[in-house]
């Protein structure tokens, strides 16, 4: 377990993370989520000792990370898959860091085949794809047999195999009731694998809940119907005291209803329905509602393109 309380960090003038308390459970994958800039990792950094906090603790299983006797044990990290010397083998690199922490060899073996690297163990480091790196970083992580794991964008890099593969490690790791950070921009992965959300702005604390809470409260089901009596719909469904709005000529868009609800106003007015169908927002949209005051770059809408005959002009 990860126990966060009160953590601050100041570079100088800059409040890196303000005030952040939350706990990182076993059994759980839990996404840490925030804009760029928000101190993810940062705080990453400061549970694994490599910044010292302002103010504040973290403690894992109960101990600062420096006091651990045997970290590689207790804590598996990846942060940055850049962070490796380009001239090692990858077996080399996993060899060095086993040996200076009592890890036997043989783990190498088994985290290799665990993580896919294969023969490209094998292989200088400088040689590596981003993909490949972040499959090194992960078997890096996993050397120690850890009950607790954080793991950095780990996606970055990986193509569509890679993201379903490590989307069935996270889960196989938190159902062996180990304890599962893991910070990313790819949303759509983290609501199918996070089961809890920490989400952090401008270093503050924005939610901390399961996924599903946060969809619940913030994604309310939206209900899409067609029919070729859609004006008439629209209608009875406005009486209903529904939200209700146009799509395009034959199909609706009702906020905050139930495809049964819907179907019910339809019924009772004889009208016929050729699609009904509900769909929760997506975790994208509620990111979106919970960080929209918290994003600290923005960038400019592209210029559209003029044409040939307004630069004639």
């Amino acid at each position: 377990m990860i126990q966060v309380r009160g953590l601050t960090k100041r570079y100088g003038d800059v409040l890196a993370v303000d005030d952040l308390s939350f706990d990182v459970e076993p059994g759980k994958v839990t996404g840490f989520l925030g804009p760029n800039g928000a101190g993810k990792s940062t705080t990453m950094r400061m549970m694994l000792g490599l910044d010292r906090p302002t103010s504040g603790t973290v403690l894992v299983n109960g101990r600062p990370f420096t006091a651990l006797a045997e970290p590689l044990r207790e804590v598996g990290a990846l942060l940055d898959p850049g962070s490796v010397h380009a001239g090692r083998t990858g077996r080399s690199h996993l060899r060095v860091a086993a040996r200076t922490n009592g890890v036997p060899e043989r783990r190498i073996d088994e985290v290799v085949e665990q993580v896919g690297l294969g023969s490209a163990a094998g292989r200088r480091i400088r040689g590596y794809s981003l993909g490949m790196r972040q499959r090194l970083g992960i078997a890096a992580a996993l050397l120690g047999d850890p009950r607790v794991l954080l793991f950095d964008e780990p996606m970055n890099g990986l193509d569509l195999d890679g993201i379903r593969w490590i989307r069935g490690l996270l889960r196989q790791l938190a159902d062996q009731d180990r304890t599962v950070l893991v910070s990313s921009h790819l949303l759509s992965e983290m609501q199918q694998t996070a089961d809890r959300l920490v989400v952090i702005g401008r270093g503050r604390l924005i939610a901390d809940a399961t996924t599903a809470e946060i969809l619940g409260g913030l994604g309310r089901l939206q209900v899409r119907v067609r029919s070729s009596r859609s004006e008439e719909l629209l209608a009875r469904l406005r009486e209903r005291g529904l939200t209700a709005e146009r799509v395009d000529t034959h199909e609706l868009r009702v906020e905050e209803s139930t495809a049964e609800e819907v179907g019910e106003v339809a019924n009772e007015g004889h009208l016929p329905l050729h699609h009904l169908s509900e769909a929760q927002q997506s975790l994208e949209h509620a990111y979106l509602a919970l960080t929209g005051d918290d994003v600290e770059y923005h960038g400019r809408p592209a210029e559209p393109t003029p044409t040939r005959t307004e630069v004639a002009r």
